[in-house]
């Protein structure tokens, strides 16, 4: 290297070297910033694509400001789209426990046993529920419930009561069950939620919370990207409330995620592989997509079929093998969603376009505004 190296030249040579190989992992409190209450969306943009679409270019830290329908303008014919086109059902029941009438919330988050009606819930609040209590659902307690086991300090597995077919007890719950608004939106649900919380592109029933970045794409604008040549991969990955869990630990190794399942099917594969192939773009559409094909990847970058589950937990550093660009939305301030974008984007760009995005008072969060990061 020679005698006479500046500090400064050292530093410029051992660059892509640092970048590759970094020094130390990431702490929680890296993730941190303020965001104003009131960029909080509580409503969803009138129009699916009219909301507003920031564009972070990685490689010459351009920020471009845009509506999320100009998206068409960055893709070309062969390139490949990963959509999650799980399903949300209505999670949040209301019930009422069995002597007091105490009004309790019931939140469904999956099935555990379909022939004796077993339910993996949270339950709020946790601390008045014990195991054998029987919970009442319906105007004429039509539906009941017992609970037959403590899972965490919130969770409960409830065994509903109830003789009929399964078809039958699958339509009471549906149609006592409420869209499943994340919390921190603080108005009542209404009739339009149950179809604006939800992608127009989804069909496997199983989500606990929609897969948020793909709730800005219309019909319309599937038809021109279609008719552009790009090519839509449809992936499953049923989002559970272990992507919204919160991060206690200082030292992010030791979070652990909550599993959520995956399937991969084999065509969705073989759109994006080709894609690759041609050194065309592979977009995905969302974290949940990017958690989906980063849980099944071979070593030389190519996505594999898969049906099974994922706790992957995507926090920098981290070496990205599929996809090569990100929708996404705004995210909460510590969460694992913002630890990936951060992954994804690189860390000092990712909060400069953060902060961006809060003095140009972009919404956030589930039915805010979008961010393309290419």
């Amino acid at each position: 290297m020679g005698e006479n190296l500046t500090k400064a030249s050292v530093r410029l040579y051992l660059c892509p070297f640092l970048l590759r190989f970094p020094m130390s992992k990431m702490k929680l409190s890296e993730f941190s910033f303020d965001l104003p209450p009131e960029l909080i969306a509580e409503y969803p943009a009138e129009n699916r694509d009219e909301c507003r679409l920031m564009v972070v270019h990685r490689k010459t830290g351009k920020i471009e400001h845009k509506l999320f329908k100009d998206v068409l303008s960055y893709f070309d014919d062969g390139d490949a789209m990963i959509l999650n086109n799980t399903r949300v059902f209505p999670a949040r029941m209301y019930g009422n426990k069995e002597k007091t009438g105490a009004k309790i919330e019931v939140f469904l988050l999956r099935e555990l046993n379909r022939e004796s009606l077993l339910w993996d819930v949270l339950v709020d609040p946790a601390r008045k529920i014990r195991i054998g209590n029987k919970l009442y659902f319906g105007e004429d307690d039509s539906l009941v419930a017992e609970v037959i086991d403590n899972t965490t300090s919130r969770g409960r597995t409830l065994r509903f009561l109830f003789d009929g077919p399964y078809e039958e007890f699958k339509k009471i719950i549906t149609d006592l069950g409420e869209t499943p608004l994340p919390k921190y939106i603080k108005r009542e649900v209404e009739p339009s939620d149950e179809e604006m919380y939800q992608t127009i592109f989804a069909k496997v029933e199983g989500a606990v919370a929609a897969p948020t970045a793909g709730l800005h794409f219309s019909r319309e604008l599937l038809k021109r990207l279609e008719l552009k040549g790009v090519n839509f991969a449809e992936i499953t990955l049923h989002v559970g409330l272990g992507t919204f869990r919160s991060v206690e630990v200082e030292d992010l190794t030791k979070h652990k995620m909550d599993s959520e399942q995956v399937i991969i099917p084999e065509k969705a594969a073989s759109i994006v592989n080709e894609a690759k192939l041609n050194k065309k773009k592979v977009c995905a559409v969302g974290t949940t997509s990017m958690r989906a094909i980063e849980s099944s990847v071979s070593t030389d970058g190519r996505l594999k079929p898969y049906d099974g589950w994922t706790n992957k937990f995507i926090f920098p550093p981290y070496d990205f093998m599929v996809a090569d660009c990100l929708i996404t939305n705004f995210h909460t301030p510590l969460s694992t969603l913002l630890m990936m974008i951060s992954a994804f984007c690189g860390h000092d760009l990712m909060m400069e376009a953060y902060h961006e995005a809060i003095k140009e008072k972009y919404r956030f969060y589930s039915y805010g505004d979008a961010m393309l990061i290419l």
